[in-house]
């Protein structure tokens, strides 16, 4: 009985351990001081997403969507803007979606003048953020709960087919309208890439898809992250399990809150949210610091970890291969993993890319180019790296302005009639 009760904590803990070897290794190379100056906590650390809304004053409404497999996705809406409540008759809406281990949070961690979500608000749109499968915010089931195996049977393909569909045309139920713009977010746009080149029906419901840092093949992805992504499935399924993967307990969400108010600790804050994608901490507040940890690290499924290391080795956007032709026939009508084609998408599409960009590969991007055949605007900023696309603090002039530019020009040229004019 004790050494089943060791292994049962060792199991629930594994977050923590290895978050805490993390820390360890950047603190050992950091630290050169014996002092700690302490920082003010930013109060929007220990906030939820329609609670974060508020206190920057912005109306809010919560919803939960349920999927058509049973999941219950968080929802958060940000009407208008502060100086749009007057304001009577439907605004164009758009919807964001947030990337990989992340939540709605990413959208408005920044000041309002630096959050995406609130400077769209604040230009007249209708904002909706969402929640993918299995964070923070999105772990509930119709039948399942967050204990069982089969919660966390699923991968980026789930949230694709069920998770965007059921959510858009919950928007568009509830805002009486036909269309909405699409803005996707690292795997938000691999999730952007799949359902609109897979589902046409649903890709006739938006009007413009605005990828930042796009995704769909990663066999040029470098960093920390493709030497985890390249071990073997069992020996990832042996470090984390088979159930949930990074999720943010409240034990290390406290402690990281903590370490991050230590000014000392600023470096390590950063490099650990950069670990993943490239640095380029220059271009980032880290006054918020201890709000992009606490919210950070949002979890998602071990699958979708294993989905993300089959796609770097395979070099294609692929369905996830459930590791035998008849698991494969039953989710996907062929023996093997379903190869999705990005040219099959016809939604004008608006992208933008980082040089830096450990996850979103120059390389990378450059096939994906040649694949969209209605691509509308490309942007690369060779000095960006990931998260400048959601956390830069020249991301309002350098990409912000030019989607809300893209879209005015696209509400006008429909109510006239005409094709509108590009950048």
């Amino acid at each position: 009985m004790p050494k089943i009760l060791s292994s049962l904590w060792i199991v629930s803990h594994r977050t923590e351990m290895w978050l805490l070897i993390l820390v360890a290794y950047l603190f050992q190379r950091n630290v050169n001081s014996g002092c700690m100056p302490t920082k003010s906590v930013d109060p929007e650390a220990f906030m939820n997403i329609s609670e974060i809304i508020r206190h920057q004053g912005y109306p809010y409404e919560e919803y939960e969507v349920v999927t058509e497999d049973g999941y219950i996705l968080s929802v958060n809406r940000i009407p208008q803007g502060p100086a749009q409540l007057k304001k009577t008759g439907p605004s164009p809406v758009v919807f964001l979606q947030h990337g990989l281990l992340g939540d709605a949070s990413n959208w408005i961690s920044n000041l309002p003048n630096n959050s995406l979500g609130f400077i769209l608000a604040d230009a007249g749109f209708d904002v909706w953020l969402g929640n993918s499968r299995g964070n923070t915010w999105s772990r509930k089931h119709k039948t399942l709960s967050v204990d069982q195996d089969e919660f966390w049977a699923f991968s980026y393909d789930e949230m694709a087919r069920f998770d965007l569909p059921a959510v858009i045309n919950f928007i568009l139920q509830k805002t009486g309208q036909e269309k909405i713009y699409y803005v996707g977010y690292s795997q938000g746009t691999t999730m952007g890439f799949i359902a609109f080149s897979t589902m046409p029906e649903l890709a006739q419901k938006i009007k413009m898809y605005f990828a930042l840092a796009p995704i769909a093949t990663v066999k040029h992805a470098k960093g920390p992250s493709t030497k985890f992504l390249s071990l073997p499935d069992m020996m990832i399924k042996g470090l984390f399990g088979k159930k949930e993967f990074l999720y943010q307990t409240r034990f290390f969400r406290q402690f990281a809150i903590y370490l991050c108010g230590q000014m000392i600790m600023d470096q390590i804050c950063s490099n650990v949210m950069l670990l993943m994608g490239g640095f380029n901490t220059r271009n980032m507040n880290m006054s918020r610091a201890n709000v992009y940890v606490a919210h950070t690290l949002a979890g998602t499924s071990v699958q979708n970890i294993l989905h993300w290391s089959q796609a770097m080795n395979s070099g294609e956007l692929r369905a996830f291969d459930w590791g035998s032709e008849t698991k494969n026939l039953e989710k996907g009508n062929q023996p093997t993993p379903i190869r999705y084609k990005v040219r099959d998408m016809k939604v004008p599409t608006a992208m933008w890319s980082g040089g830096q960009d450990w996850l979103s590969n120059p390389e990378d991007m450059k096939t994906l180019l040649s694949e969209v055949t209605n691509l509308i605007y490309h942007k690369h900023i060779p000095e960006w790296a990931h998260v400048d696309f959601i956390w830069g603090l020249d991301a309002p002039h350098r990409v912000y302005n030019e989607i809300i530019h893209l879209m005015k020009q696209e509400d006008a040229s429909f109510s006239q009639g005409t094709c509108g004019v590009r950048l």
